[in-house]
């Protein structure tokens, strides 16, 4: 069986990264706390890909996704996301974000649309528990994203499963909306 998913930097050590089109997904958890950010890039056509210090480089245009997840006691909820400190910030407003809140009072914001990265991107190296997965362009692609999305939300996030089912089904929804990639099964 083919592999759905895989570790972004690992994939590219053993040149499994897909040149013609994929997602990637990375993660950025806070320390002692359930505060989450997530990137969801799309990307197709890719003419290099290379390794610098701060990570992954594609020469290439993509569509990037913003997630985040504030637990009930996160003490800046009423600061604009894109002023807020480094480590807790996404380039949006709440005006542009689809806040879902959760039975625990967990709030989920998800973007109403992607951003355009042209000519290329940077994925940035995980550190600590952070992470960056590839997932391949197959048949399932959006079942494997709406699985990968719910379990996270609810283990890494706190999340309840019933809220974080909610919150998977509107960001694959979002990238169904806005991000197939040419060619892509729908």
């Amino acid at each position: 069986m083919a592999s759905k998913a895989m570790d972004l930097f690992e994939a590219y050590a053993q040149d499994k990264l897909p040149k013609d089109e994929g997602y990637i997904v990375s993660s950025f958890f806070t320390n002692n706390t359930a505060y989450s950010k997530y990137e969801v890039v799309s990307y197709s056509g890719v003419k290099s890909i290379y390794l610098t210090e701060e990570g992954l480089t594609f020469q290439t245009n993509g569509k990037k996704l913003h997630v985040l997840i504030e637990p009930p006691n996160y003490p800046h909820k009423a600061i604009e996301p894109y002023v807020r400190a480094s480590s807790d910030q996404v380039p949006l407003r709440f005006s542009e974000l689809d806040l879902i809140v959760a039975k625990n009072q967990t709030r989920m914001m998800i973007a109403k649309h992607p951003m355009d990265s042209f000519s290329s991107f940077t994925i940035l190296k995980p550190t600590g528990i952070n992470f960056s997965l590839v997932f391949y362009r197959l048949p399932d692609i959006f079942e494997t994203l709406n699985i990968f999305f719910e379990k996270t939300f609810n283990k890494e996030a706190a999340v309840p499963m019933a809220d974080a089912k909610k919150a998977a089904l509107r960001v694959v929804d979002t990238i169904k909306a806005t991000m197939i990639l040419k060619h892509q099964p729908e």
